[in-house]
Parts: structure tokens; sequence; C-alpha cells
């Protein structure tokens, strides 16, 4: 499907290779968004990790309690240095990251244009890279156990509540805005510091460029573009990015 849009990018969604052999990305254009995904419960990386995480990122695995999370964290961090490197030209013990304020990384050494964001949740990992402009991705798990009416009267704007009330699925519908909501604060680089509320984006099942509605400035939206992607059954997800050139989106 291609949708005509002004200042709009390419989303290709890809899984993720098993091996580093032979495995070489090409950079995306300044209008591309490549995203890749994972699912850690059947997807075996032939991948030497021994000596590969930094100090600092093999002490952050180890402060996990259990074997899965620890495995989970080595996973998307090998895999997250496999496909950096593949695009970069270099081998993956050689990356070195560096953290905002509120702890999204981002490329230290070598240094460069490419942006990046991962996202993981009960075993279904997103990986999202672009070149020169910032960019995030969420992914969750539809959860049905939660009060996700109670949940959204805390964070959702009034808009977003009102709209949560009239869909027929209101588990789906609220994971849908939620990671709408959470790759927008991710790509600007703020997580959950900045209030969910200040902005709006739409709860519909959309296949199209999700709406987004910012307070108190209402034309920083336009600098955005937001997606849901449809990469794992149960899941919800999507990916946010600064505005680039114009061009299509393709699903």
């Amino acid at each position: 499907m291609i949708i005509s849009s002004i200042k709009t990018a390419n989303v290709t969604v890809r899984e993720c290779p098993h091996t580093a052999a032979n495995f070489v990305c090409s950079m995306p254009y300044q209008d591309e968004i490549h995203v890749w995904h994972a699912l850690t419960a059947v997807h075996q990386l032939d991948l030497d990790t021994d000596g590969l995480l930094s100090r600092d990122e093999h002490a952050r695995m180890m402060r996990f309690r259990f074997d899965n999370d620890r495995n989970n964290f080595l996973f998307c961090r090998s895999m997250l240095r496999m496909l950096l490197a593949s695009y970069l030209g270099t081998f993956p013990v050689e990356l070195r990251f560096a953290y905002s304020a509120h702890g999204k990384p981002s490329l230290a050494e070598p240094s460069g244009n490419l942006q990046f964001n991962l996202s993981h949740s009960g075993g279904a990992v997103l990986f999202a890279f672009c070149t020169e402009r910032r960019i995030g991705v969420d992914v969750e798990r539809v959860r049905r156990d939660l009060n996700v009416q109670e949940i959204a009267g805390r964070f959702f704007s009034d808009a977003e509540n009102r709209a949560l009330r009239q869909c027929p699925d209101a588990h789906e519908a609220f994971f849908r805005c939620w990671t709408r909501k959470e790759a927008f604060v991710k790509a600007r680089g703020e997580g959950l510091s900045c209030p969910l509320e200040t902005f709006d984006v739409s709860v519909a099942d959309e296949e199209n460029q999700v709406s987004l509605t910012t307070r108190p400035d209402p034309f920083e939206a336009e600098g955005w573009q937001l997606w849901s992607l449809n990469s794992f059954p149960g899941c919800a997800a999507a990916v946010a990015v600064e505005s680039g050139k114009s061009g299509g989106t393709q699903f």
C-alpha cells in the first residue's frame, strides 16, 4: 500500500538475521526507516557473545534476577550490535554507546548520522534505524489482565479516554494508544518523564499514518510522523520519527 504524503518516509519491516556471516545492511536513505523484528523464544542468534558486551552492559545484565531476563538483555544487545556493525561496516565489539539524561542510547563510537531505538516485551523485540533524525519504537504484549480504563484515566488525554470508551476491544485499543505515545516520547528522548496527557494520538486501528496533536505548541506535531506496526500476533507496536523528505509509506 502506498500512501501519498508530504514529509513522510519509507518504512521497511524485516526479520532479524540469524547469523552475522555475510550479513551486510545498506544504510537507510534520508527518507527511509528500517525496522527489524525477532522473537527471542524462536530466534537463535549464531553469534559469539563472549566479550561482546561492554563492562557497563555486562553489569546491567547481571543485575537482572532471573535467567530469562538476563538472556533477553544479552540477545537484544548482541543483535543491536550486530545490526549496527553491519550498517557501519565495523565489528560489533568496537561499538561504544552514550546515553541521554533519560537513558536513551546513541552511538558514541563510531559517531555518525545513524540513529536507532529498540523495544522488547514478552520475547518480542523491535529495532528501528534511520539517518539524521530522532526515532523511537515501542512494542507491548496485549495483556488482558490489566484494568486498562483505570490506567488510561491516569495517563491518557481526555480525547484519548473518550475514544477508548468507544472502542469494542478496550485492551487492543489501549495498547495501540500506549505504544504510539511511548514511541513518540522515546523518539524525543524524554521517556515517561514527558507527561503523556500533553499530546493526543489516534486510538483507532489504522493502517495509515497515525494522527498526532501536540500541546501547547500545535505546530510541533508537523515535525513528526507516527505509524503502528503489525509485526507480532498478540502485540501492539509503533514507530515515531522526525519528518524528512517527501515520499511514500509502504507496508
